[in-house]
């Protein structure tokens, strides 16, 4: 019995030590396994926690990473910048799409010369919240109506409206010191739904409520300013002082439901008039449009998707964790995917202003309004890393200098 008991041990023994060595890793498998793990290409060192924080007076447990480890960089003085003012909040608005771009047309204005002119970002706001108002009427109730936007929607919206500067038109009534849109909004939504439910479409009255509505929050934009001396328009003003060229900048994403090299519409609620002036091409021309951009001494403005474990506004850094997807496994369907399952969204817009590179890395400074920006140690800030942008941001607003050799690849 033990004797068999013996040979039974052995037996298996035998047989482990077989399938070890048949399934063992050739010699030029394990150097491929090595390379593919390595640090540079998976950064599979990210380790996953768990912290809270407080927020309007109530605990919040979220998922985050632990920063310790991440090569990064410790000041704004590590970036090649260019002109742009200090960040300021947009409070509690959603009104990102309208700070990132305004700040961007400002970097604009110094880089064509024009000076350095601080722009008012409500009164764009205030005329668009006025033409959302206008087609939702006109498509009776069936066009979206919220607070967001995108960047090319304040192109359009000055075209038409004109621009003032921010000491022209704050968008805050006296005593106010912060924005916060909660009760107008939720005041102008209340007003459109009582229109669709009783199939009340008088356009011209509809939109004078509309406007009562934003000037009994915002003030009543400005008709008429007062520059160098002079008595003019905001439209006279965007023509005959500022001069910008707005037909020359252009919006650019990157998505395979629409044929690469081929203008089409970026699908988000937020392009709620369905712009289809984007220009689409691959992840690797878009993410080189971005760095050969700032490169060049051209700021972009930039939309995407910001809620991600690799993001924090204590440290001020936004990255992509390798417990999420490794560095080199971002590409066009794992951001496809993203977006197709909702998980990357048209969560927020930011201007980037300042770019530098450290290890393997490039890195970009980051402009942003947003709430959270301000958490950290560098006020109105955010450094994206590469990876960050590649997997995240869907959209950027650049001038068609800076990508002309991308706009090239475009049949007329």
């Amino acid at each position: 019995m033990r004797h068999k008991k013996v040979l039974f041990y052995f037996g298996i023994i035998l047989f482990s030590a077989i399938v070890l060595i048949l399934c063992a890793p050739k010699e030029k498998e394990k150097k491929v396994a090595k390379k593919f793990i390595s640090k540079e290409n998976l950064q599979c060192m990210d380790e996953a926690i768990y912290k809270t924080r407080e927020i309007n007076g109530k605990k919040r447990t979220f998922l985050t990473l632990d920063f310790s480890g991440v090569e990064r960089p410790k000041s704004l003085e590590e970036f090649t910048q260019y002109f742009h003012f200090p960040p300021i909040s947009q409070g509690k608005t959603g009104t990102c799409w309208c700070f990132a771009t305004t700040s961007f047309l400002e970097s604009e204005l110094k880089r064509l010369g024009r000076g350095e002119i601080k722009l008012s970002e409500m009164y764009t706001v205030y005329w668009e919240y006025v033409e959302k108002a206008r087609r939702f009427i006109r498509e009776k109730g069936n066009s979206f109506f919220g607070q967001g936007s995108e960047h090319n929607a304040v192109i359009e919206r000055i075209k038409k409206y004109g621009i003032v500067r921010a000491s022209d038109y704050t968008g805050l009534l006296p005593g106010k010191t912060k924005h916060d849109h909660s009760e107008l909004f939720k005041e102008l939504k209340a007003y459109l739904n009582f229109l669709k439910e009783n199939n009340y479409w008088d356009e011209e009255t509809a939109i004078n409520y509309v406007k009562a509505i934003l000037n009994k929050h915002l003030g009543k934009p400005p008709e008429k300013i007062i520059v160098n001396g002079k008595e003019m328009t905001p439209k006279e003003y965007l023509d005959k002082v500022l001069q910008l060229p707005l037909d020359d900048y252009v919006a650019i994403m990157s998505f395979k439901y629409l044929p690469f090299y081929t203008k089409g519409e970026y699908k988000v609620p937020d392009n709620w008039w369905h712009s289809k002036e984007y220009y689409n091409v691959p992840l690797d021309d878009f993410y080189n449009a971005i760095v050969n951009a700032i490169k060049n001494g051209y700021t972009v403005a930039l939309g995407g998707d910001i809620s991600e474990p690799g993001k924090s506004g204590e440290e001020d850094i936004a990255i992509i964790p390798s417990f999420d997807i490794p560095f080199n496994c971002i590409n066009q369907d794992s951001r496809e995917f993203r977006f197709y399952n909702k998980t990357s969204t048209d969560d927020h817009a930011v201007h980037l202003v300042g770019y530098t590179r450290i290890g393997n890395h490039d890195w970009f400074l980051i402009k942003d309004s947003a709430r959270s920006a301000f958490r950290g140690k560098f006020k109105g800030y955010y450094f994206y890393r590469d990876d960050y942008v590649k997997l995240k941001m869907l959209t950027i607003l650049v001038h068609k200098d800076a990508v002309k050799d991308l706009l090239s690849k475009f049949e007329k």
